[in-house]
């Protein structure tokens, strides 16, 4: 189990390490000064020159690549008194150069616009795109194992259709299509019904309470963002159901006389999970992912609507910290769906 997890951790550590390649070199070449962006446009050359320096844009672009690498290492080279103003650390080593070795909290840099650490913003944003995508995955996995364990055992008929058919539905319909549609008609034009609203975040401003938990802002991006995992987690449930119900040991516990309710969820339900805990997981990671689009569309504080309102301003830090954040969520969650799919199912040997 350990070597199994050195070697996930290995890999993932290379997935990043070519997420961080890609992502620095494709914004290096993208039009706008950073310094200009971060000062204005009407900042004397004196101070756009020291910005440059700061944010070592006076350096040729490998130089650059490298030291964008020291900052999101856990281990680093830095001047200490740089070290004080930009992240925690502990030092481990000091050389005569006055730089120090030091272990410490990865640096995302700071934001062009606000100034404010890239790595504080997404910390403000992720719980709002953890709840999000939690309470997506929580309505597409119960609705969706309950409507595909339906289609199995009412198999050929027009429930076993229409849940097919709504899944491919599902599957085909984008996210940012789905949200729109449904914030138009659920939250527009059947607004006085439903009590929904096209746009808020979990928190609405009240002029006199301050903050106000608004809960019922979360339906609809949670909703929208379900529908395709939803209609995923049917059909695998589905098709697992069927084969798990044609095997002997079924057909022996209908001989014995156990109750029809009993069969399903203490013999074939657990031994069809496994699939479907896969796609669970896979899925969870890519919500996170997915919900960029959906959370602007609703107006969701979340690290989505940061991103895409950072690529709007031209604040590249944002959007690479942000890029980082979430691909070290994706391989930290494949991990832990690997190792626990194999904790589930004893068969498989992780060696």
């Amino acid at each position: 189990m350990l070597r199994f997890l050195l070697r996930k951790t290995g890999y993932g550590l290379l997935v990043l390490l070519g997420v961080v390649t890609l992502v620095f070199f494709l914004f290096n070449v993208l039009p706008g000064d950073p310094a200009r962006l971060t000062l204005g446009q009407r900042a004397d050359v004196s101070s756009l020159e020291n910005v440059r320096k700061e944010l070592h844009l006076d350096q040729p672009v490998g130089m650059q690549f490298l030291l964008y690498l020291n900052d999101l290492s856990p281990l680093g080279l830095h001047e200490t008194n740089e070290a004080n103003t930009n992240f925690s650390y502990l030092p481990l080593i000091k050389f005569n150069s006055g730089k120090t070795l030091l272990l410490k909290a990865p640096y995302l840099r700071r934001s062009y616009q606000g100034k404010k650490p890239v790595w504080d913003m997404l910390m403000e944003a992720l719980p709002g795109t953890l709840l999000l995508a939690a309470a997506a995955m929580i309505f597409a996995t119960i609705v969706g194992i309950g409507l595909g364990i339906l289609a199995a055992v009412k198999q050929n008929t027009w429930l076993d259709t229409g849940s097919v058919f709504a899944s491919v539905l599902g599957i085909s319909a984008p996210s940012f299509f789905a949200g729109i549609v449904l914030a138009y008609i659920f939250g527009f034009l059947l607004s006085d019904y439903t009590g929904l609203h096209m746009t808020g975040s979990l928190y609405d401003i009240d002029p006199f309470k301050g903050r106000v938990l608004n809960g019922r802002n979360l339906v609809l991006p949670a909703l929208t963002l379900g529908i395709r995992p939803l209609a995923i987690i049917v059909q695998l449930t589905r098709s697992a159901m069927l084969d798990v119900l044609h095997q002997d040991y079924i057909r022996t516990a209908r001989a014995k006389g156990l109750a029809s309710r009993a069969i399903l969820l203490r013999h074939a339900l657990p031994n069809a999970l496994n699939p479907v805990l896969t796609a669970v997981t896979g899925w969870f990671a890519e919500l996170l992912a997915g919900a960029f689009f959906v959370e602007y569309i609703f107006g969701w504080k979340g690290i989505g609507k940061i991103t895409v309102e950072a690529l709007d301003k031209y604040d590249f830090p944002v959007v690479m910290g942000a890029i980082l954040f979430t691909a070290g969520i994706f391989v930290l969650v494949n991990i832990l769906a690997d190792l626990l799919y194999g904790a589930i199912d004893p068969r498989i040997r992780l060696d």
